[in-house]
Protein backbone atom coordinates (compact mmCIF):
# COMPACT_ATOMS: atom_id res chain seq x y z
CA UNK A 1 0.00 0.00 0.00
CA UNK A 2 3.25 2.52 1.16
CA UNK A 3 4.82 1.47 -2.27
CA UNK A 4 1.23 2.12 -4.26
CA UNK A 5 1.36 5.89 -2.63
CA UNK A 6 4.24 6.66 -3.42
CA UNK A 7 4.29 5.62 -7.16
CA UNK A 8 0.98 7.60 -7.29
CA UNK A 9 2.70 10.79 -5.33
CA UNK A 10 5.54 10.73 -8.14
CA UNK A 11 2.79 10.33 -10.71
CA UNK A 12 1.23 13.71 -9.61
CA UNK A 13 4.27 15.61 -9.24
CA UNK A 14 5.65 14.50 -12.54
CA UNK A 15 2.04 16.05 -13.84
CA UNK A 16 2.25 19.16 -11.96
CA UNK A 17 5.82 19.45 -13.40
CA UNK A 18 4.34 19.12 -17.15
CA UNK A 19 1.83 21.44 -16.98
CA UNK A 20 3.86 23.83 -14.75
CA UNK A 21 6.28 23.97 -18.47
CA UNK A 22 3.29 23.83 -20.75
CA UNK A 23 1.76 26.85 -18.33
CA UNK A 24 5.33 27.99 -18.72
CA UNK A 25 5.61 27.67 -22.88
CA UNK A 26 2.17 29.32 -23.15
CA UNK A 27 3.43 32.21 -20.92
CA UNK A 28 6.14 32.72 -22.90
CA UNK A 29 3.79 32.74 -26.40
CA UNK A 30 3.98 31.70 -29.89
CA UNK A 31 7.92 31.00 -31.16
CA UNK A 32 9.91 33.55 -33.02
CA UNK A 33 9.96 30.86 -35.74
CA UNK A 34 6.54 31.95 -36.79
CA UNK A 35 7.67 35.60 -37.89
CA UNK A 36 10.89 33.54 -39.73
CA UNK A 37 8.91 33.53 -43.36
CA UNK A 38 7.99 37.62 -42.70
CA UNK A 39 11.37 38.60 -41.90
CA UNK A 40 13.06 36.71 -44.74
CA UNK A 41 10.99 38.45 -47.36
CA UNK A 42 11.56 42.21 -45.25
CA UNK A 43 15.04 41.66 -45.67
CA UNK A 44 15.15 40.68 -49.34
CA UNK A 45 13.22 43.37 -50.18
CA UNK A 46 13.83 45.74 -48.16
CA UNK A 47 17.23 45.57 -45.80
CA UNK A 48 19.39 44.59 -48.80
CA UNK A 49 18.55 46.98 -51.09
CA UNK A 50 18.32 49.62 -48.46
CA UNK A 51 21.66 49.12 -47.52
CA UNK A 52 22.72 48.61 -51.38
CA UNK A 53 21.24 52.41 -51.84
CA UNK A 54 23.07 53.74 -48.35
CA UNK A 55 26.54 52.25 -49.60
CA UNK A 56 25.47 53.63 -53.26
CA UNK A 57 25.38 56.74 -52.10
CA UNK A 58 28.94 57.18 -51.63
CA UNK A 59 29.67 56.00 -54.81
CA UNK A 60 29.87 57.16 -58.23
CA UNK A 61 27.72 55.44 -60.74
CA UNK A 62 26.07 56.62 -64.04
CA UNK A 63 23.90 53.43 -63.80
CA UNK A 64 25.63 51.53 -66.47
CA UNK A 65 29.58 51.99 -66.23
CA UNK A 66 31.90 51.25 -63.41
CA UNK A 67 31.28 51.45 -59.74
CA UNK A 68 33.53 54.16 -58.03
CA UNK A 69 34.11 55.21 -54.66
CA UNK A 70 33.10 59.19 -53.84
CA UNK A 71 32.99 59.19 -50.35
CA UNK A 72 31.17 62.33 -48.69
CA UNK A 73 31.51 64.08 -52.42
CA UNK A 74 27.59 62.97 -53.60
CA UNK A 75 26.61 64.33 -50.03
CA UNK A 76 28.49 67.71 -50.52
CA UNK A 77 26.52 68.05 -53.42
CA UNK A 78 23.25 67.25 -53.08
CA UNK A 79 23.01 69.25 -50.01
CA UNK A 80 24.32 72.40 -51.48
CA UNK A 81 22.28 72.08 -54.55
CA UNK A 82 19.59 74.63 -54.61
CA UNK A 83 17.14 71.98 -56.35
CA UNK A 84 17.54 69.29 -53.54
CA UNK A 85 17.08 71.66 -51.17
CA UNK A 86 13.98 73.55 -52.51
CA UNK A 87 12.57 69.65 -53.34
CA UNK A 88 13.18 69.15 -49.43
CA UNK A 89 11.21 72.67 -48.92
CA UNK A 90 8.40 71.61 -51.01
CA UNK A 91 7.79 68.05 -49.78
CA UNK A 92 7.66 69.73 -46.44
CA UNK A 93 4.91 71.76 -47.65
CA UNK A 94 2.91 68.71 -49.58
CA UNK A 95 3.49 66.81 -45.90
CA UNK A 96 2.23 69.06 -44.07
CA UNK A 97 -0.73 70.79 -45.95
CA UNK A 98 -1.84 67.06 -46.73
CA UNK A 99 -1.86 65.80 -43.08
CA UNK A 100 -3.72 69.22 -42.48
CA UNK A 101 -6.11 68.67 -45.43
CA UNK A 102 -6.92 64.96 -45.41
CA UNK A 103 -7.29 64.21 -41.36
CA UNK A 104 -9.92 66.33 -40.02
CA UNK A 105 -11.72 65.17 -43.47
CA UNK A 106 -11.03 61.52 -42.76
CA UNK A 107 -11.76 61.76 -39.03
CA UNK A 108 -15.79 63.14 -39.97
CA UNK A 109 -16.37 61.35 -43.04
CA UNK A 110 -15.49 57.88 -40.71
CA UNK A 111 -17.46 58.94 -38.12
CA UNK A 112 -20.07 59.75 -40.35
CA UNK A 113 -19.91 56.30 -42.10
CA UNK A 114 -19.56 54.64 -38.41
CA UNK A 115 -23.36 55.10 -37.59
CA UNK A 116 -26.64 54.11 -38.46
CA UNK A 117 -27.95 56.02 -40.96
CA UNK A 118 -30.35 54.33 -43.74
CA UNK A 119 -28.80 56.77 -46.19
CA UNK A 120 -25.11 56.20 -45.19
CA UNK A 121 -24.17 52.79 -47.29
CA UNK A 122 -25.26 54.51 -50.20
CA UNK A 123 -22.94 57.89 -49.50
CA UNK A 124 -20.22 55.52 -48.64
CA UNK A 125 -19.91 54.17 -52.05
CA UNK A 126 -19.29 57.69 -53.23
CA UNK A 127 -17.16 58.09 -50.82
CA UNK A 128 -14.67 55.39 -51.46
CA UNK A 129 -14.95 55.51 -55.34
CA UNK A 130 -11.22 56.84 -55.34
CA UNK A 131 -9.73 54.23 -53.95
CA UNK A 132 -11.05 52.12 -57.46
CA UNK A 133 -8.97 54.71 -59.35
CA UNK A 134 -5.20 54.24 -60.52
CA UNK A 135 -3.28 57.41 -59.07
CA UNK A 136 -2.07 58.09 -63.46
CA UNK A 137 -6.05 57.72 -64.12
CA UNK A 138 -7.05 60.74 -61.49
CA UNK A 139 -3.84 62.47 -62.76
CA UNK A 140 -4.43 62.53 -66.08
CA UNK A 141 -8.25 63.38 -65.59
CA UNK A 142 -7.83 66.15 -63.47
CA UNK A 143 -4.91 67.65 -65.79
CA UNK A 144 -7.50 67.49 -68.34
CA UNK A 145 -10.39 69.14 -66.35
CA UNK A 146 -8.12 71.94 -65.52
CA UNK A 147 -7.00 72.61 -68.72
CA UNK A 148 -7.96 76.28 -69.54
CA UNK A 149 -8.29 76.08 -72.92
CA UNK A 150 -10.88 72.27 -73.12
CA UNK A 151 -11.62 71.68 -69.08
CA UNK A 152 -14.35 71.82 -67.29
CA UNK A 153 -14.33 75.83 -66.21
CA UNK A 154 -14.25 76.41 -70.56
CA UNK A 155 -16.85 73.74 -70.97
CA UNK A 156 -19.53 75.61 -68.15
CA UNK A 157 -18.03 79.18 -68.98
CA UNK A 158 -16.78 79.15 -65.17
CA UNK A 159 -14.36 82.14 -65.66
CA UNK A 160 -12.61 81.18 -62.27
CA UNK A 161 -11.82 77.26 -63.33
CA UNK A 162 -10.46 78.82 -66.90
CA UNK A 163 -7.50 80.25 -65.19
CA UNK A 164 -4.11 77.86 -65.52
CA UNK A 165 -4.23 76.70 -62.18
CA UNK A 166 -1.38 73.92 -63.12
CA UNK A 167 1.03 76.26 -64.95
CA UNK A 168 1.15 78.95 -62.23
CA UNK A 169 3.97 78.49 -59.82
CA UNK A 170 2.13 79.85 -56.86
CA UNK A 171 -0.97 77.62 -57.09
CA UNK A 172 0.43 74.26 -58.51
CA UNK A 173 1.37 72.89 -55.25
CA UNK A 174 -1.79 73.63 -53.91
CA UNK A 175 -3.50 71.81 -56.88
CA UNK A 176 -1.69 68.65 -56.46
CA UNK A 177 -2.37 69.01 -52.41
CA UNK A 178 -6.34 69.19 -52.85
CA UNK A 179 -6.11 66.10 -56.00
CA UNK A 180 -3.68 63.57 -53.55
CA UNK A 181 -6.02 64.65 -50.69
CA UNK A 182 -8.71 63.61 -52.74
CA UNK A 183 -7.58 60.16 -53.79
CA UNK A 184 -6.36 59.13 -50.13
CA UNK A 185 -9.12 60.39 -47.62
CA UNK A 186 -11.31 57.40 -48.74
CA UNK A 187 -8.34 54.95 -47.39
CA UNK A 188 -7.96 57.02 -43.97
CA UNK A 189 -11.75 57.48 -43.36
CA UNK A 190 -11.97 53.64 -43.79
CA UNK A 191 -9.35 53.40 -40.51
CA UNK A 192 -11.03 55.88 -38.46
CA UNK A 193 -14.78 53.96 -39.23
CA UNK A 194 -13.06 50.89 -37.83
CA UNK A 195 -12.12 52.74 -35.05
CA UNK A 196 -14.84 54.62 -33.75
CA UNK A 197 -17.00 51.31 -34.23
CA UNK A 198 -14.69 49.41 -31.45
CA UNK A 199 -15.76 52.30 -29.00
CA UNK A 200 -18.39 50.94 -26.40
CA UNK A 201 -21.78 51.96 -26.75
CA UNK A 202 -22.54 52.63 -23.11
CA UNK A 203 -19.47 55.71 -23.34
CA UNK A 204 -22.01 57.30 -25.19
CA UNK A 205 -25.21 55.98 -23.16
CA UNK A 206 -23.50 57.09 -19.98
CA UNK A 207 -22.79 61.06 -21.66
CA UNK A 208 -26.31 61.63 -22.86
CA UNK A 209 -27.32 60.54 -19.46
CA UNK A 210 -25.42 63.14 -18.74
CA UNK A 211 -27.16 65.52 -20.87
CA UNK A 212 -23.99 65.90 -23.41
CA UNK A 213 -25.44 66.60 -27.17
CA UNK A 214 -23.82 65.08 -29.94
CA UNK A 215 -20.76 67.70 -30.28
CA UNK A 216 -19.32 67.31 -26.61
CA UNK A 217 -19.67 63.50 -27.28
CA UNK A 218 -17.74 63.70 -30.16
CA UNK A 219 -15.02 66.18 -28.19
CA UNK A 220 -14.89 64.08 -24.99
CA UNK A 221 -15.47 60.82 -25.74
CA UNK A 222 -14.86 60.23 -29.80
CA UNK A 223 -11.73 62.00 -30.64
CA UNK A 224 -10.08 60.59 -27.15
CA UNK A 225 -10.67 57.22 -27.85
CA UNK A 226 -9.16 57.78 -31.55
CA UNK A 227 -5.72 58.79 -30.41
CA UNK A 228 -4.00 55.48 -31.31
CA UNK A 229 -5.77 55.23 -34.30
CA UNK A 230 -4.98 58.98 -34.61
CA UNK A 231 -1.38 58.07 -34.23
CA UNK A 232 -0.86 55.52 -37.22
CA UNK A 233 -3.07 57.11 -39.30
CA UNK A 234 -0.91 60.13 -39.00
CA UNK A 235 2.28 58.02 -39.68
CA UNK A 236 1.20 56.44 -42.94
CA UNK A 237 -0.61 59.77 -44.04
CA UNK A 238 2.83 61.92 -43.32
CA UNK A 239 5.38 59.18 -44.39
CA UNK A 240 2.79 58.19 -47.70
CA UNK A 241 3.18 62.28 -48.77
CA UNK A 242 7.10 62.10 -48.53
CA UNK A 243 6.68 59.16 -51.89
CA UNK A 244 4.37 60.51 -54.03
CA UNK A 245 5.72 60.22 -57.63
CA UNK A 246 3.13 58.95 -59.76
CA UNK A 247 0.19 61.53 -59.96
CA UNK A 248 2.97 64.72 -59.48
CA UNK A 249 4.99 63.07 -62.28
CA UNK A 250 1.91 62.73 -64.46
CA UNK A 251 0.24 66.14 -63.47
CA UNK A 252 3.36 68.36 -63.80
CA UNK A 253 6.51 66.85 -64.04
CA UNK A 254 8.02 68.94 -61.67
CA UNK A 255 6.76 71.87 -63.20
CA UNK A 256 6.15 74.79 -64.11
CA UNK A 257 10.02 75.35 -63.73
CA UNK A 258 10.20 73.49 -60.00
CA UNK A 259 7.33 74.63 -58.56
CA UNK A 260 6.21 70.93 -57.58
CA UNK A 261 9.91 69.20 -58.10
CA UNK A 262 9.18 67.26 -54.73
CA UNK A 263 11.94 65.02 -53.47
CA UNK A 264 10.88 61.81 -54.97
CA UNK A 265 10.56 63.58 -58.19
CA UNK A 266 14.01 65.05 -57.96
CA UNK A 267 15.41 61.61 -56.77
CA UNK A 268 14.07 60.06 -60.47
CA UNK A 269 14.87 62.82 -62.54
CA UNK A 270 18.50 62.90 -61.04
CA UNK A 271 18.58 59.24 -61.49
CA UNK A 272 17.30 57.95 -65.00
CA UNK A 273 17.70 61.47 -66.33
CA UNK A 274 21.44 63.36 -65.35
CA UNK A 275 22.54 59.23 -64.81
CA UNK A 276 23.61 60.27 -61.20
CA UNK A 277 22.66 57.02 -58.80
CA UNK A 278 24.74 58.38 -56.11
CA UNK A 279 23.04 61.74 -55.97
CA UNK A 280 19.52 59.96 -56.32
CA UNK A 281 20.60 57.61 -53.53
CA UNK A 282 21.66 60.55 -51.33
CA UNK A 283 18.36 61.83 -51.96
CA UNK A 284 16.80 58.17 -51.39
CA UNK A 285 18.20 58.06 -47.55
CA UNK A 286 17.11 61.77 -46.66
CA UNK A 287 13.79 60.11 -47.87
CA UNK A 288 13.95 57.40 -45.69
CA UNK A 289 15.44 59.23 -42.74
CA UNK A 290 12.82 61.52 -42.88
CA UNK A 291 10.17 58.95 -42.62
CA UNK A 292 12.20 57.07 -39.89
CA UNK A 293 12.37 60.48 -37.34
CA UNK A 294 9.02 61.25 -38.15
CA UNK A 295 7.51 58.32 -37.58
CA UNK A 296 9.22 58.27 -34.08
CA UNK A 297 7.93 61.50 -33.32
CA UNK A 298 4.52 61.13 -34.12
CA UNK A 299 4.40 57.84 -31.38
CA UNK A 300 6.61 59.29 -28.98
CA UNK A 301 4.19 62.11 -28.48
CA UNK A 302 0.78 60.27 -29.14
CA UNK A 303 2.13 57.58 -26.24
CA UNK A 304 1.36 55.01 -28.81
CA UNK A 305 5.02 53.12 -27.87
CA UNK A 306 3.29 52.77 -24.00
CA UNK A 307 0.95 49.94 -25.78
CA UNK A 308 -1.93 50.97 -23.04
CA UNK A 309 -4.87 49.80 -23.24
CA UNK A 310 -7.96 52.74 -23.92
CA UNK A 311 -10.46 50.07 -22.83
CA UNK A 312 -10.02 49.65 -19.13
CA UNK A 313 -12.48 50.06 -16.88
CA UNK A 314 -15.09 50.08 -19.82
Amino acid sequence: MTEMKTKAGRRSRASRSRGGSGSAALRKGPSLWYAAPAMILFGIFALIPLVGVVVLSFMNWDGLGAVTWNGLGNWKAMLSDPLTLNGLKLTLILTLACWAVQTPVSILLGVFMAGKQKYRAFLAVFFFLPLLFSSTAVAIAFKNLLDPQFGIGKAFGWKWLEQNFLGDPKTALWVLILVVSWCFVPLHSLLYQGAVRQIPASLYEAARIDGAGTVRQFFSITLPQLKYTFATDSTLMIVGSLTYFDLVYVMTSGGPGNATRIMPLDMYIKGFKSYDMGGASVIGVLILAMGIVISLLLNKLSGADKMESQMEGV
